[in-house]
């Protein structure tokens, strides 16, 4: 998908992009039966608490409610449009069954309207298309990958993903993620074809800050130029070093090369390859 620019009629358009959004139904309202109203919460937990700092505002969304299972078995659908969806960075496309019954898919690469897709462990290698990992060919690309049948899809739903089947035995299958992972998955689970479109959005440029607040984003304050009773890289007369062997947070926790995974996980034994292994 392509990157709209702007000529520079002010100093935040002049480096400002959009998604061209080529294929996408502009004037298509969501479907209505699929939306959910999304409350806002502005980083604050169930007691009020902020627990993630810089959001709050806004755009006010409704929810798109996506078909992460796919579980829709052997009955062929259409694609009747692809649609922006403000909750994620993938597009969204709208399929509809034989049946009458209308659901929401994240759209991969080079899905189209009028084009059919189906979830059957029979279907066709094609992008859009759900099978159980036992049916797919070792070394297809796929994404929506599920870690417990039945559950949904939890890895690989973001713009422009995708993963790579590496080997299947003993009921396993070996799939390599974005991050370059290697992670065991069980072969019952449900994946879908192909890469996951809109492929430029990490390229765009969000161009001002007013941008970033319709997004929910807060402003951000550097730590360095607060006081030291607010921040440990606080203090110092002008610019002045972080004054650590490394820079923290707020709370004195190491902010980069800190590693947080859990040395005991629970999870570690069904990964194969760490992703910054050499």
């Amino acid at each position: 998908m392509a990157i709209k620019t702007y000529k520079p009629t002010t100093p935040s358009r002049r480096h400002m992009t959009v998604s061209a959004f080529e294929g996408i139904d502009k004037k298509a309202k969501p479907e209505r039966s699929l939306t959910e109203p999304l409350k806002k919460h502005a980083g604050r937990n169930s007691y009020g608490r902020i627990t993630v700092r810089h959001r709050g505002g806004g755009n006010k969304v409704k929810y798109r409610v996506i078909d992460f299972k796919r579980n829709k078995f052997d009955v062929p659908g259409k694609v009747l449009r692809l649609e922006y969806d403000p909750n994620r960075s993938a597009n969204i496309a709208l399929i509809e069954y034989e049946d009458g019954e209308r659901r929401y898919i994240p759209a991969p690469l080079g899905l189209a309207a009028g084009d059919e897709i189906i979830s059957s462990a029979k279907a066709d290698i094609k992008p859009g298309n759900a099978l159980p990992i036992s049916a797919i060919p070792v070394g297809t690309i796929i994404h929506c990958i599920e870690l417990n049948p039945g559950k949904g899809a939890q890895l690989v739903r973001s713009a422009g993903a995708s993963a790579q089947l590496m080997a299947k035995e003993n009921g396993l299958a070996q799939v390599r993620l974005p991050s370059g992972e290697v992670r065991i998955v069980r072969q019952e689970c449900i994946a879908v074809i192909g890469q996951l479109g809109n492929l430029d959005h990490e390229n765009i440029q969000i161009g001002k800050a007013g941008r970033k607040r319709h997004m929910g984003w807060r402003p951000t304050v550097r730590g360095s130029v607060m006081n030291p009773v607010d921040h440990p890289h606080g203090g110092g007369e002008g610019k002045s070093p972080v004054g650590r062997p490394g820079p923290v947070t707020p709370w004195g926790k190491p902010a980069l090369g800190y590693k947080t995974r859990k040395k005991k996980n629970r999870t570690e034994k069904f990964i194969v390859k760490h992703r910054n292994a050499k």
